[in-house]
């Protein structure tokens, strides 16, 4: 096990081949990849405290900090975190303990807090902020701090949403392909 991907007491994270990790990211405990997943230098995915499930496709960029919420007697559950296919996580997000649907771009510096839901198919714009218990309807920008419902997306946006998540995994296998020439 590489040093930036480490267990949590008895969870190791499990990553399928066909990721890309950074070296300078690190990843920690009960977390999930799956196929065709990249996480960008300095990303820190930590399932320490509970799960944190990344969908196919989907990529975590740079300064991003993933995180979860504990379970106790009140929230037998706690705030895991899952992020579904075709995401994209944009440059210096938070993401704690929330759900995020499938084709999905959150944006650079965006914050999204516990128990949110953001269902399929939804764009939120650069530096919002989503609170705690919030749900994004499908289809739709979101942008603010706190986030506000914009505008419904253009069927051009939709179609980018899937299109940056498959960039990114074109960008990612030219790294794991430069990376096995360079070793």
């Amino acid at each position: 096990m590489k040093k930036n991907i480490r267990p949590y007491l008895d969870s190791k994270p499990k990553i399928d081949a066909s990721c890309y990790v950074d070296d300078a990211s690190i990843v920690i405990g009960d977390v999930v990849l799956a196929d065709h997943v990249s996480v960008w230098p300095f990303a820190v995915i930590r399932g320490d405290v509970n799960s944190i499930r990344i969908g196919k496709y989907s990529n975590v960029q740079d300064h991003c900090m993933l995180h979860v919420s504990h379970k106790n007697n009140a929230k037998p559950n706690g705030s895991p975190l899952i992020i579904g296919e075709d995401v994209t996580i944009g440059h210096h997000v938070t993401l704690h303990g929330c759900t995020i649907g499938n084709r999905v771009l959150v944006g650079i510096n965006s914050i999204v807090l516990d128990d949110v839901i953001i269902e399929d198919d939804v764009m939120i714009g650069a530096g919002s902020l989503v609170p705690p218990r919030k749900r994004l309807e499908s289809g739709y920008l979101y942008v603010g701090s706190p986030v506000q419902k914009s505008r419904p997306l253009t069927d051009k946006e939709k179609e980018f949403l899937t299109y940056s998540a498959r960039h990114y995994v074109k960008v990612a296998n030219n790294y794991r392909e430069q990376d096995q020439y360079s070793a």
